[in-house]
């Protein structure tokens, strides 16, 4: 009996140990998991915010206007936009300065002025956009724009100026989540899978007026000025330093494939119903319209909240790049957990760039295509000047140390700056002389 009686004992601290031991592997993995998510931020903000109004409807035009053909070009994007962003992220984390902060250190006050004067009235136009997104958004679910748009406004406003970075973070953070409605829309409207894998990996290409506009304004809505401005500010702001870089570094790079799927799952649904059904729309708000009826009042519930939540996202991240690159450009404090009597510049810019955009996003009969067009003329024009600026800071040893771009990473960097630099300059010639690519 006693034998017994210390087998039975023996066994029992066997289990006791093995449960003490799963309790910790269990708490183990739940602290990995909370460090995962705990890093989340700059990266996922950036390029979810670059899903915007004007993304949304350039994105469901490009299913409803050419179906599932224009996949592949997600492949290429979702590389090119993940090394700029992560140069920025790592110049942020390695120098403690923000974008134009360095521009003007390195490359003088003239062309500091110059680009953020060029950034300046196209965040702007841009701004004005987001919260006609927000007006349509509301009025889909039956309310009215003259009381979303100046109350979103003050929303925002409120929760920057009052706010503290680890706040604003988590709110936009949230925001993000709203995305994932796109994804359930798509399923909802049944698409044919393998047209889709057909898509993902057949390139297709015209020299038609329409596909080339189509193509290159999916490049300059995915990868646009203010995002590099906002992500190695946003680095810098967090604190984050080169020891703990790495963590950032995954957040930007599983920011850079959410925000891409968000974009896959938008064209997926609008391909399935609308191009199916030969649809044409002009807008995100005319997109979710037309799918209640093809794929039902959860689909349009869904797409109408998406876009309600990008709207909003990008609403507060656009005046807040701006209000960055300002601020470093004339050496002032920034910073939203700062105080107006601390950051006056920083803030002022922000306050000005939201209640301008949503003054105007309320004016009767706006001529908001004209505004987008001349918005983003100036941002292809600037963004080879800020993606070229950010090779030459990134490639600096005088800056970056150790840091600097490896000879593999560098050729690809270079690759994604010439390719959208061409990219962008044929979509200034197309909107600004659409004659010559036949278009009448």
């Amino acid at each position: 009996m006693a034998e017994q009686g210390a087998a039975v004992r023996a066994a029992g601290r066997r289990l006791m140990r093995r449960g003490a031991q799963g309790v910790r592997r269990t708490v183990a993995r739940r602290k990995r998991l909370l460090a995962y998510i705990a890093i989340f931020g700059p990266g996922m903000i950036t390029a979810n915010a670059g899903n915007d109004a004007g993304g949304i409807a350039t994105f469901a035009s490009v299913g409803a206007d050419f179906g599932y053909s224009l996949l592949w070009i997600l492949i290429p994007i979702t590389i090119s936009l993940g090394i700029v962003q992560e140069m920025c992220a790592r110049m942020g984390a390695v120098t403690g300065k923000g974008l134009a902060d360095l521009i003007r250190e390195r490359f003088g006050v003239r062309w500091t002025a110059l680009i953020m004067l060029a950034l300046l009235i196209a965040n702007a136009g841009v701004t004005v956009s987001e919260f006609v997104g927000i007006a349509a958004a509301s009025e889909l679910f039956g309310a009215s724009h003259y009381i979303s748009v100046p109350l979103s406004a003050v929303l925002i406003w409120f929760l920057i100026v009052k706010g503290s970075y680890k706040k604003v973070e988590r709110v936009f953070l949230l925001m993000s989540l709203v995305f994932l409605g796109y994804i359930v829309s798509a399923f909802l409207s049944r698409p044919d899978w393998s047209a889709v894998a057909v898509g993902m990996v057949r390139p297709e290409f015209k020299l038609e007026y329409a596909f080339l506009f189509t193509f290159v304004a999916v490049i300059g809505t995915t990868i646009s000025p203010y995002m590099q401005v906002y992500v190695q500010s946003s680095v810098v702001e967090k604190g984050v330093t080169p020891d703990d870089y790495g963590k950032t570094k995954l957040d930007v790079w599983v920011g850079t494939i959410f925000a891409i799927l968000i974009v896959f799952f938008i064209i997926v649904s609008t391909a399935a119903t609308l191009h199916k059904s030969g649809i044409q729309i002009t807008s995100a708000a005319d997109a979710a319209h037309a799918l209640r009826p093809l794929a039902g009042q959860y689909a349009q519930t869904l797409f109408g909240l998406g876009l309600f939540g990008a709207s909003m996202l990008a609403a507060g991240v656009l005046p807040l790049a701006t209000a960055y690159s300002i601020s470093e450009a004339l050496g002032f404090e920034k910073g939203v957990s700062r105080s107006f009597r601390e950051a006056p510049i920083f803030l002022g810019t922000f306050t000005f760039l939201v209640a301008v955009g949503a003054a105007i996003a309320i004016v009767p009969n706006l001529p908001l295509i004209r505004v987008l067009l001349v918005t983003q003329v100036i941002n292809g024009l600037l963004l080879p000047i800020v993606l070229f600026a950010v090779l030459r800071l990134v490639n600096n040893r005088e800056v970056m140390g150790k840091y600097v771009n490896g000879p593999i990473y560098n050729a690809a960097a270079w690759l994604t700056a010439i390719v959208v630099t061409l990219l962008s300059l044929l979509y200034i010639l197309i909107t600004l002389f659409p004659t010559i690519f036949g278009h009448r």
